[in-house]
């Protein structure tokens, strides 16, 4: 048995302390770790002094006392592993890619940066490196990462980089248990500083942090950068473990950081800085170099000079071009009359095929495997038929949405499913700072190509925290595409246009009473139906006179309802109404709405969720903004302002119904 594999054997069982005493060179023999360690602190050190003459942006947290583990860690790694690390992330981003200049032009903000100068000092890219900001929102995406590589069958690990502090974070607890039960090959390296910001430890973890892994059948590895043969020893080993078994380990690293949290904010005690400063593992090892020291110093110096004239010399970070609308001459195709299975069906049936013509397509979530299928029924058998690629999750939104993350940064394209459209706000996180921001944060470097799907909406009696239409909150998030499935448009043909041309992060509004309503486009008799000739169409339902007294806008499940509003509207009070029904409500393409209320002047949108900030709001003021002619009349009908009650009777009285719709539209067109 050699020493590494006693060595991680004795780590795993008997988890005993390393030790601290310190170990450098006695003669002047520079260790072969140095070099890099050096370099990663004199590039901080001068980014403090950047900081400090007003030529960065934004914040700093430094890594200054904690190199070793940077560099041990990388040197463990090989070529196509891939690091997902966190805010304090320049020194694991030098010892794995070893780029300076674009470290540094990043952080000044420069157009010569590893991400154009739009991620700054936490958020980098490049060659397989990752980083994020968020605490503990990484661990789930880098789960991800690695169940692609699983699928894959390469050899490649990904390692994850996590702070004690982050120990606080549900999101972490929620990977390790998923990590181990998957067997995923992933490495989670815990930096132990001791402080979550300027919080001790002392106050906020209980227990042992090793403990933690440990009790969902993790390896665990311990060591410190203090004992600079055991970490090197000891994260080759984790590394090598995690490679040759696929399955995860996790390494916790005791460290020190020397400097403050972030810039100059630090009120630790200042003898406690020092003791550590005495035993800092780079200045014992300058206390014992001479000239071969100097010269190190002196040569890290000019790379960083060079670094920062370079950068200096760069243009500013820039925004974007103008996105092009591309948009087609707005034309509408007769649906013809056909009616086809259940709504249910037709999603399960447009999954099916797909993931026969595609591997990469992975499904994931809360009970989607035979024999149950999802609690609507929209996966069942697919688990029979693609074994593997369909999977249930433990209940863990954060889990689902970030495996999906890291899925399609991996070259997979993941379908995510949240049991009820409720629970989207467990993963909020994932979605809004992770999916909406990694491409243009990146600087166009990554695609997060993955769908979203949830049922929402009410009228079933499940009561105030599963009846909610919430997708109001994910409209507008960047690069997030929202769209809401209705029973007049086949939503076969919506996912297939996904799968074929999916290219970031999408979200699938599918509403609970539509799963059993038949698919049809056999229009009411006196009215026409007809499609958008968009990828995502815009349904238009109007009477066959070209005489219109009133716009009518709705999306996903209200369509029965305001639909029979409309038909009652006409036969009752012969009142025309033309319905306007997108499937995509974001980004939003405002043209079919202009055409219409260029002729009624009125407008009414109808919603099942609460209306202030909704959808209906910002299509009133899209249409306020563009010159469409006088909107003499403009109402909104959507829920109360208050939960939506268990009791069935009550429920349905208060969100829209035919009879408050055709009251509505009575209400608009003759006050």
């Amino acid at each position: 048995m050699n020493r590494i594999t006693a060595d991680l054997q004795k780590a795993t069982t008997d988890n005993p302390a390393p030790t601290t005493s310190q170990k450098v060179p006695s003669t002047e023999v520079v260790p072969d770790w140095f070099r890099t360690a050096y370099l990663i602190r004199a590039v901080e050190q001068r980014l403090l002094a950047l900081f400090a003459e007003g030529k960065l942006f934004g914040t700093v947290h430094t890594c200054i006392g904690q190199e070793l583990s940077a560099v041990a860690v990388a040197r463990a790694l090989r070529p196509g592993d891939k690091i997902f690390s966190n805010h304090r992330c320049h020194g694991h981003f030098i010892a794995f890619t070893g780029n300076v200049s674009g470290l540094i032009a990043e952080i000044m903000g420069r157009q010569t940066g590893v991400c154009g100068g739009r991620g700054g000092s936490q958020h980098l890219c490049e060659e397989g490196f990752f980083s994020n900001g968020v605490q503990g929102s990484i661990a789930p995406v880098s789960a991800g990462l690695a169940l692609a590589e699983k699928f894959k069958d390469s050899e490649n690990i990904i390692t994850v980089f996590l702070g004690d502090g982050t120990l606080g974070e549900g999101a972490v607890y929620e990977t390790l248990n998923l990590a181990s039960k998957w067997e995923l090959p992933l490495l989670f390296v815990l930096e132990n500083n001791l402080y979550a910001q300027s919080t001790s430890q002392k106050q906020t973890l209980a227990g042992d942090i090793l403990a933690r892994p440990q009790s969902f059948g993790i390896k665990t590895l311990h060591t410190s950068t203090w004992d600079t043969q055991h970490i090197f020893d000891m994260t080759a080993a984790a590394a090598d473990f995690v490679r040759k078994n696929k399955r995860p380990a996790f390494i916790c690293i005791d460290t020190f950081r020397l400097m403050a949290h972030s810039k100059g904010d630090d009120d630790r005690n200042p003898a406690e800085l020092q003791e550590y400063w005495a035993r800092d593992p780079l200045q014992l090892v300058l206390n014992n170099l001479t000239n071969q020291g100097a010269e190190i110093k002196a040569q890290a110096d000019r790379q960083i000079d060079q670094a920062v004239a370079a950068a200096n010399d760069a243009p500013w970070a820039s925004a974007d071009p103008p996105a092009s609308a591309n948009l087609t001459t707005l034309h509408w195709i007769p649906a013809p009359a056909t009616t086809l299975d259940r709504c249910v069906v037709q999603i399960r049936e447009a999954l099916r095929r797909n993931m026969a013509r595609d591997s990469r397509i992975i499904l994931v979530g809360e009970d989607i495997e035979s024999p149950y299928g999802g609690a609507f029924k929209a996966t069942k058998g697919l688990s029979d038929e693609f074994p593997g690629r369909v999977r249930n999750t433990p209940i863990s939104e954060a889990i689902v949405v970030g495996l999906g993350n890291g899925l399609a940064l991996n070259g997979m394209i993941p379908v995510c499913e949240i049991m009820f459209g409720d629970f989207l706000m467990l993963a909020a996180d994932q979605i809004v700072n992770s999916a909406s921001k990694f491409r243009y944060m990146y600087n166009n470097k990554v695609r997060v190509p993955f769908i979203l799907r949830t049922p929402m909406g009410g009228k079933r009696g499940y009561g105030p925290t599963h009846s909610q239409s919430l997708e109001k909150h994910f409209l507008g998030l960047p690069d997030v595409c929202v769209l809401a499935l209705h029973h007049r448009l086949d939503p076969g043909i919506i996912y297939d246009e996904l799968f074929r041309e999916i290219a970031g992060p999408v979200l699938v509004i599918e509403n609970k009473l539509m799963y059993s309503w038949r698919i049809t486009s056999e229009p009411p008799e006196g009215f026409v139906i007809e499609n958008s000739s968009d990828p995502f169409p815009t349904t238009r339902l109007r009477p066959a006179t070209k005489n219109v007294d009133l716009t009518v806008v709705c999306y996903g499940g209200m369509l029965p309802e305001v639909e029979a509003a409309v038909i009652q509207a006409f036969e009752r009070y012969e009142i025309a109404c033309e319905l306007v029904v997108p499937t995509q409500l974001y980004p939003l393409d405002i043209r079919p709405f202009v055409a219409s209320v260029s002729r009624t002047a009125r407008l009414l949108v109808v919603e099942e969720g609460l209306g202030f900030a909704a959808f209906g709001a910002e299509l009133v003021a899209r249409l306020t903004e563009v010159d469409c002619g006088l909107l003499s009349k403009i109402r909104r009908l959507a829920s109360p302002e208050h939960p939506i009650p268990s009791s069935g009777p009550l429920e349905k009285s208060l969100l829209p119904n035919p009879d408050n719709i055709l009251q509505a539209i009575a209400e608009t067109v003759r006050s």
